[in-house]
């Protein structure tokens, strides 16, 4: 139907998210191992997930806002070559700590402080990513495109974790350093396939007044993203622990049945940014839609008895997610103008690490009093958000 793809360079674009989420996800599968064997603590690794998110909730706006001015393709080889330098350097610290292991409080700061520059230098290229699509893209069709980067995000969340731990099964050292290389490939990907995107014109006036974090325009966004990733945060922290509590299996098998449920998650949301990608539905009723299915999903997990009922239930609430996820993106975009795209996406991706950064203490913390609570507060939330996006009408620009 098209001659020409609408966004240029889009094909690398999304192999690049692709390979970035794969080298963040990765962590996740190692750090466990890593913790262990360098004589740290569980809270050790918490705080290392807690430094990345937090840092990415600060920077991701002031990100989206040097893209404005800048250009989408400078901050993105900015950031990612930040990104990758850190990363080599981390493998290489671990590599070298497991040889010798070095003094607790080294091994604390290190961690922590190289998982918190990975999220700062990575929390440049969701919002920008998803700025340069808006840039691009006609309104209206938006949601079609950010489905295809939600696409790409997903699958490196189950490709990466699944692969690093096949590798660090063999060689742990391996699994880092192959992780650290990707957001190397990632880089060259995007130097040799992304045309060069100038500064957004306005988006250095001194007479424009900065978009405000509370902006009315992008309440529903804010609220959609913040709410979607702390749901998805709970449900990431608390399946291993709600496999073995509830279904009575050993430490190996709820290591097992999590895994399992993880990959039905990203098969659910693979079809659901499919349809996305093929339906023309405005973005504020694929939120409404897909709250009402995550939240029914996710409060199924509070009856789950059987085994195959816990990923059953995990892949229907990633199927609503699926549609939550490039929809508060595509309406944030819709929202405003140009010179603002950036700003914007900076704005919602913030909301997302707040709920990086809430997700799990709050999961956690609900775990103590029931397996059942963290799953019943998420379904909860969701109709909520259900509710809301029903109720919410876009304001009208003449």
């Amino acid at each position: 139907m098209h001659a020409r793809p609408v966004v240029p360079g889009l094909p690398a674009l999304v192999l690049a998210a692709l390979i970035g989420t794969m080298a963040m996800m990765s962590f996740v599968a190692v750090i466990g191992p890593v913790v262990r064997m360098l004589g740290l603590s569980e809270w050790h690794a918490g705080l290392s997930v807690t430094a990345a998110g937090v840092l990415w909730m600060l920077a991701a706006r002031p990100w989206g806002q040097l893209s404005d001015r800048i250009g989408r393709k400078r901050v993105l080889m900015l950031a990612m070559s930040a990104y990758t330098v850190v990363y080599i350097a981390l493998a290489v610290f671990i590599d070298v700590a497991l040889q010798a292991v070095p003094p607790v409080l080294v091994s604390v700061l290190v961690l922590v402080g190289a998982r918190g520059l990975i999220g700062l230098f990575y929390a440049a290229v969701p919002p920008t990513a998803a700025a340069l699509i808006a840039d691009k893209a006609p309104t209206g069709q938006r949601a079609k495109f950010l489905a295809r980067l939600g696409s790409a995000n997903a699958l490196g969340m189950v490709l990466g974790p699944a692969a690093a731990g096949w590798l660090a099964y063999t060689n742990l050292s391996l699994a880092l350093y192959v992780a650290a290389l990707l957001p190397l490939l990632a880089l060259a990907l995007l130097a040799w396939r992304l045309p060069a995107t100038p500064p957004v014109v306005g988006a250095s006036s001194q007479r424009r007044t900065p978009m405000s974090r509370l902006d009315t325009r992008l309440r529903l966004p804010q609220l959609a993203a913040f709410i979607a990733m702390v749901s998805v945060t709970i449900a990431q922290v608390t399946v291993g622990f709600f496999a073995i509590d509830r279904l009575g299996l050993d430490a190996a098998a709820g290591a097992r049945m999590a895994g399992i449920a993880l990959t039905a998650v990203g098969v659910g949301l693979i079809l659901a940014q499919a349809l996305v990608m093929k339906l023309e539905v405005h973005p504020r009723r694929w939120i409404v839609l897909g709250a009402l299915i995550s939240g029914i999903g996710f409060a199924s997990v509070a009856g789950v008895q059987q085994g195959w009922q816990l990923p059953a239930a995990y892949a229907l609430a990633a199927f609503g997610m699926g549609f939550v996820f490039p929809s508060f993106q595509a309406l944030a975009a819709d929202a405003v103008e140009a010179h603002e795209q950036g700003a914007a996406a900076g704005t919602v991706a913030a909301a997302q690490g707040l709920g990086m950064v809430a997700g799990p203490m709050l999961g956690t913390l609900l775990y103590r009093g029931g397996p059942s609570l963290p799953y019943l507060l998420v379904g909860a939330l969701l109709l909520l958000l259900c509710a809301l996006a029903a109720a919410h009408r876009m304001k009208e620009t003449p």
